[in-house]
């Protein structure tokens, strides 16, 4: 067989061209997709999350670029939760791909933000499946990105093993803000966190001779916390919160954090002889009416604390005043305490004094609640003012046990979480600028328990 050299004509010369065209013009805009090709921003960042499961399941190890064998898992049994990786700089962000374990989020949302605080959401579903999800298209700008998640798909939590954030070359935009709003100078840097003390039903009529007496040894703990601020939840004094009580028991154990304290009164300090409220307000002095009433609020950082009465829940100057502050507040997230619990499990129960007030700070997107009255410890998990669970609703702290004799749980209710009876302590929690967590100290100093993390609203 004899090789030859083809002959080429110009008419078959132009298809040959004409695909050579072709195929240069793909490599150009191959060349040209490569050039713009997304990037991976979040490996190896700095990350944080609204809980983890324990040490081994950090939020770190959802970005350490391991699809396989680490992972952030979140505490179990509780929404919302979120995630975010710190980008370092404001990126533009085009692409999010969440790699999920087992406990999957069925609704969530990708949001960016350039200061951890004010957040945009770029994508959201409430039909998550789990496996993988490759969120494309995406249009938004941020330091921060978080996956908030809203509905857990299984009874577990949130649990990733790797959370990636890309984005493009080109110069961001601003990230879109809220309608502007008054400004307010925080009182603390971003980021800052703060310990605050809390209890109710704290001083029996003892000292610290008698090895029985328990406010002396949960005024000792508060001490050992060094806290912010220290609250209380009502009933400060047995029996009847008189002047002379306060200065011979109250004043000798917590007594040392009355500059900081802030107090609302309970039942007990409208028992006094002398009047109702008398010794309270004689002893606090201004501190208990920093606004001219029995009720007030104060800020702190991001967080919005309201003090309020509920001996006087049925007087409309206390509900009116109440709307009108939530209605001017402008923190992103909000605590508040009174004595007597809307709900509760122990000797009292629940008490549908609260519940008008419950409301109120539920339509207004309050995180918690602090309650005295019964004197054991319970949390409930976030629900809404007809003890229905609710992701969106106020996470329940009851606390009375600062020193008075314990009482009995007696009637569980729904969605309480943990019970404790028996058992004097006080509440400290760590309040983030869009979180809040706690645990519950012992006399004998030791954790009793450790809440969930809950992110704000």
């Amino acid at each position: 067989m004899s090789l030859t050299t083809p002959h080429f004509t110009p008419h078959r010369l132009l298809p040959i061209l004409a695909a050579i065209g072709i195929l240069l013009v793909g490599a150009l805009v191959a060349t040209g997709r490569a050039e713009a090709a997304e990037t991976l921003l979040s490996q190896g960042k700095p990350a944080a999350s609204s809980s983890k499961e324990s040490s081994s399941y950090s939020s770190g190890k959802a970005v350490d670029g391991d699809l396989t064998s680490t992972r952030w898992a979140s505490a179990e049994g509780s929404d919302p939760q979120w995630i975010r990786v710190d980008l370092g700089a404001v990126s533009p962000i085009s692409r999010v791909k969440l790699f999920w374990e087992a406990a999957y989020g069925e609704a969530y949302r990708i949001q960016v933000s350039d200061d951890a605080a004010t957040w945009t959401t770029v994508y959201s579903t409430s039909t998550g499946d789990g496996g993988e999800d490759d969120l494309t298209g995406l249009s938004g700008a941020g330091r921060y990105v978080r996956m908030y998640g809203t509905a857990r798909g299984t009874d577990y939590g949130y649990s990733l093993y790797e959370f990636q954030v890309f984005g493009g070359g080109t110069t961001p935009s601003p990230t879109p803000t809220p309608t502007p709003t008054p400004t307010v100078t925080p009182t603390v840097p971003p980021g800052d966190t703060f310990v605050v003390a809390a209890a109710g039903d704290i001083a029996a009529q003892c000292t610290a001779s008698s090895s029985s007496c328990a406010h002396p040894k949960t005024a000792a703990q508060v001490q050992a916390m060094n806290p912010e601020f220290v609250i209380t939840m009502g009933d400060n004094q047995y029996d009847d919160a008189r002047l002379s009580d306060y200065q011979k028991y109250y004043d000798k154990t917590w007594g040392k954090f009355k500059s900081k304290t802030r107090p609302v009164p309970g039942n007990h300090e409208t028992y006094d002889p002398a009047g109702v409220y008398a010794g309270y307000k004689g002893y606090f002095g201004s501190i208990a009416t920093p606004q001219g009433k029995t009720y007030y609020s104060y800020d702190r950082g991001n967080w919005h604390f309201v003090a309020l009465d509920s001996n006087a829940f049925d007087q409309s100057a206390q509900i009116s005043w109440l709307k009108a502050d939530l209605a001017a507040n402008t923190r992103g997230c909000v605590a508040a305490y009174w004595h007597h619990p809307l709900f509760s499990s122990g000797e009292h129960g629940n008490d549908p004094v609260s519940k008008p007030v419950w409301k109120i700070l539920y339509d207004a997107g309050a995180d918690l609640v602090l309650n005295g009255h019964d004197h054991h410890y319970e949390r409930f998990a976030p629900q809404n003012p007809d003890a229905q669970a609710d992701p969106k609703g106020i996470v329940e702290i009851l606390g009375g046990m600062g020193g008075a004799s314990p009482y009995k749980i007696e009637n569980v209710q729904p969605n309480s979480q943990k019970r404790l009876q028996d058992v004097y302590g006080v509440v400290k929690l760590k309040f983030a600028p869009s979180a809040f967590s706690w645990q519950l100290i012992g006399i004998d100093g030791a954790v009793k328990d450790t809440g969930p993390t809950y992110a704000c609203h």
